[in-house]
């Protein structure tokens, strides 16, 4: 990738030090990491949570559950109403709490406690994922964010491969309060390394506070779009075990080993697809989605080979998190408004699909087998992917009422000290 050089020790974040850059994104990926983990722990450490709670599974399913809930209701207008306060410190006093209700769950003394914790740690779930990426790409210049934003959600990925495997291990052995109190340290870690590196500057100063260029149509198709997908996805990866055991016939032990395949195939896509979002995000967004609806289609007609089931499975994992960062810098490239609050709704049109997706998944398993959440998940992604290559015709035809909601804001907004360039070294070390 091709960027300007400035000075060998200093980026342009108003004289801050390059490697203060690369540390804040650091932080921050190390604290999706976190949350990442903290969000999925309950699945893997169902029966220990339920045994030393004295609770039913079924109430320890609801961790999950209401966590979820919390995010989708709460993303937007949470990130509405925390839009003008200053990311730093913001984002150190999110992680600050998210840090303590991680701990208060790993000391809860009953089910009712832990319960609160889960929900006030998905409450700064809600906000951070909204506002973490406009941060971190503020930090770098337009053509390089993509890529910034890649490294930020690296941490999340390798929590699929890494975090939830080893929280889970490390629960079974220990006990389920040891992987809390571990992953609530290293939000205080987090929250203090964000608290002195990230800038101070004021939210209207980032440069990736407003998009390029906004557009309302573009953005309701995009959140459109990653309703139906999301949907599509999880109608057969919430059930994908049982999929790859009843139609691959793979025995249960082997299952794990697959998810760890995928897991990896995710962490791949996440290193590419910054480079490829800098390049186009729509056609990048485009791809991945066309990659996903293959996936599934081919589960579709030959699933029951096991050595298939194993790569589409695959190759889901690595176009899902090709997607994941090429809508976010969709997000940054077209948010009709405030990017943060778009990316709250974005947020919660995600959720919003795997709501969908794991309700109507349910439902198809249990009246038609898993078959069926293959093919229903296949459909939808197909109507995502049409109404995605149909947005450019539709788009020209919607013009004539007024495409751009806030046209050249962005590029009247006042100098910032985050700078427009950024030094080669900084960018490679991400």
């Amino acid at each position: 990738m091709t960027v300007e050089v400035t000075s060998p020790a200093v980026n342009a974040l108003g004289g801050i030090p390059r490697r203060r850059a690369v540390i804040a994104v650091a932080a921050l990926s190390a604290a999706l990491f976190a949350f990442a983990t903290v969000e999925s722990l309950p699945v893997g450490l169902l029966p220990q949570i339920a045994h030393g709670l004295g609770v039913p599974l079924s109430s320890v399913g609801l961790l999950v559950t209401g966590y979820g809930l919390v995010v989708m209701t709460t993303a937007v207008p949470l990130t509405a109403a925390t839009r003008r306060i200053p990311r730093r410190r913001l984002l150190a006093f999110l992680l600050g709490v998210f840090a303590v209700a991680t701990l208060v769950c790993g000391v809860a003394p009953g089910y009712g406690v832990l319960f609160a914790g889960r929900l006030l740690t998905a409450l700064t779930h809600a906000v951070i994922w909204s506002v973490v990426a406009s941060a971190a790409a503020g930090m770098f210049p337009e053509r390089a964010r993509a890529k910034a934003v890649a490294a930020l959600f690296g941490g999340a990925s390798l929590a699929q491969v890494a975090g939830v495997p080893v929280g889970t291990w490390l629960g079974q052995e220990v006990g389920w309060r040891v992987p809390f109190l571990v992953l609530g340290g290293a939000g205080v870690v987090a929250a203090t390394v964000v608290a002195v590196l990230l800038p101070s500057s004021p939210v209207r100063e980032n440069p990736a506070a407003t998009a390029p260029e906004p557009s309302r149509f573009r953005f309701a198709v995009l959140v459109t779009v990653v309703t139906l997908v999301v949907a599509g996805f999880f109608t057969f990866y919430t059930y994908v075990s049982v999929f790859l055991t009843r139609e691959a016939g793979l025995p249960s032990g082997s299952v794990g080993a697959v998810l760890a395949v995928g897991g990896v195939a995710g962490l791949l896509g996440t290193s590419v697809a910054g480079v490829l979002s800098d390049r186009s995000p729509r056609a990048t967004m485009t791809g991945a989605v066309g990659l996903i609806t293959a996936a599934l289609a081919l589960l579709a007609t030959a699933g029951t080979q096991a050595y298939v089931a194993i790569a589409a499975v695959a190759l889901l994992s690595l176009a899902m998190s090709i997607m994941i960062i090429a809508l976010t810098s969709r997000v940054l490239r077209i948010a009709p408004g405030h990017v943060d609050v778009a990316s709250a709704a974005g947020s919660a049109a995600f959720q919003a699909g795997i709501a969908l997706g794991s309700f109507l998944g349910g439902g198809l398993l249990d009246a038609h087998g898993p078959h069926s959440t293959v093919v229903i998940g296949t459909l939808l992604c197909a109507a995502g992917l049409a109404l995605l290559l149909a947005e450019e015709p539709l788009t020209r035809r919607s013009r004539p009422g007024g495409d751009h909601s806030a046209s050249t804001a962005s590029s009247s907004a006042p100098p910032s000290p985050y700078g427009t360039e950024i030094d080669r070294t900084a960018i490679d070390e991400l």
